[in-house]
């Protein structure tokens, strides 16, 4: 009995000591792993110079850079319509004919009025004259002492009266004329000739139609002359962007219609009001318009057509840059320390309490090791930006992963570059 107890006794005792070999292993091989220091993939690109162009883009419409709305100012019917959409006019050219029978009737009315005036007024005329002869010889005579007081008075006042009446006449034979030339000026209006040479790139109305006046309302827009020799972009540019644009920048713009192509363009006119959408909400948008002249009119641009448009505001020549995805920006509280200390979690609160604005960054890697570089950024365009300070150039600079670069590089960190990523200008060639 007593050695079977044995037996058990010391294969308990080999298990359990197995057991605690077994843990300290797992123990070991813990604490090897977490002390291990991970090695980060990366890729990079060699700092070179290079001419940055800074764009803003826009979207908006084709239009003809000189255009009228034709609207008639007086009410009645279209008796003549000789053109067409789409037709060719020249700067004098019959457009619109309405009928005009209600202003003839009108014009001969102030005609009428107009004599009749006028031969009232030659009535009252002699009438003065003979009034004012009879005026003067009476005082004469009442300078002699050959006329009393009162037949002196009595002339005057007849006198002044018929003077009066004769004013009061030919004020009402301007008022006729003005008539006459309102009158006359209106039959002219029936008929509407173009005020420029252009193409016809809007016709609303048919022959035999009824259109509006703008005498009193707004009246009916009947067509629009363009001139299609000289067109332009008008695009809606971002409140962030506007600011940056100036009258006489290059722009270059692709329109829908013909693809890739790019048509060449100058800013002429950058607009002062704002164009609100979706005011009020969440979406809400402020944009300003910016006219664009085109230079080169090659295609067959027509009014209405989209586009794109990329304005090219400033370039600088033979400066350092580096990949937009290179540069990233890190806080005093989330910046990396060099010897690899951990800050206290209050010493850290504190730092995010006093509001330390992120600093740009970019990772250059030396020996194996990334390496953080404080620097300050300029213009840059669709693929790189430039560098002014905290480089010298020539270094390697990591430009990517995205995450890598965003979050997990420190200084110091270990890398291994899968490959140098090929620069935007190589992947064109």
């Amino acid at each position: 009995m007593a050695n079977g107890k044995q037996k058990k006794s010391k294969k308990k005792l080999y298990i359990f000591g197995g057991l605690g070999v077994l843990l300290l292993a797992l123990v070991a091989i813990v604490i090897f792993q977490g002390n291990k220091e991970e090695i980060i993939n990366v890729q990079t690109e060699k700092i070179t110079k290079r001419t940055i162009t800074q764009t803003v883009s826009a979207t908006g419409k084709i239009n003809p850079e000189f255009k009228v709305v034709i609207t008639p100012e007086v009410t009645g019917e279209i008796v003549q319509l000789p053109v067409k959409e789409g037709q060719v006019v020249k700067k004098g050219e019959l457009l619109i004919k309405i009928k005009a029978d209600a202003y003839v009737a009108q014009k001969q009315r102030s005609e009428a009025s107009l004599l009749s005036a006028k031969s009232s007024l030659a009535q009252r005329k002699a009438e003065l004259d003979k009034i004012t002869s009879d005026y003067n010889r009476m005082k004469e005579l009442h300078a002699k002492k050959l006329s009393s007081d009162a037949d002196l008075e009595t002339a005057k006042s007849n006198y002044l009266s018929t003077a009066a009446g004769y004013e009061a006449l030919k004020a009402n034979v301007l008022q006729s004329e003005a008539s006459l030339k309102e009158t006359i000026e209106s039959l002219n209006k029936t008929t509407i000739y173009s005020p420029m040479a252009g193409v016809i790139t809007q016709l609303n109305v048919e022959l035999g139609e009824r259109v509006l006046g703008s005498g009193f309302s707004q009246g009916t827009d009947i067509m629009t002359v363009s001139d299609l020799t000289s067109m332009e972009a008008r695009v809606d540019v971002d409140e962030n962007d506007v600011v940056l644009i100036s009258v006489g920048d290059t722009a270059y713009i692709k329109v829908d219609a013909f693809g890739d192509k790019d048509i060449k363009g100058v800013v002429t006119q950058i607009g002062n009001s704002a164009k609100t959408s979706g005011l009020g909400s969440q979406e809400q948008v402020v944009n300003f318009e910016v006219r664009i002249r085109v230079t080169n009119l090659e295609n067959n641009l027509r009014p209405g057509m989209s586009c794109n448009a990329d304005i090219r505001t400033e370039t600088v020549e033979n400066v350092l840059s580096v990949p937009l995805q290179s540069v990233t920006a890190r806080g005093d509280f989330n910046m990396p320390k060099e010897d690899g200390a951990e800050e206290s979690m209050a010493k850290v609160v504190e730092k995010k309490s006093n509001g330390n604005k992120p600093e740009e960054i970019v990772f250059i890697v030396e020996n194996g090791k990334a390496k953080s570089k404080k620097v300050k950024t300029g213009l840059s365009d669709d693929n790189y930006i430039e560098v002014k300070e905290g480089l010298k150039g020539g270094e390697e600079v990591v430009n990517g992963s995205y995450r890598a670069i965003s979050r997990d590089l420190k200084d110091g960190s270990l890398v291994k570059v899968e490959g140098k990523k090929k620069s935007f200008t190589e992947k064109k060639n």
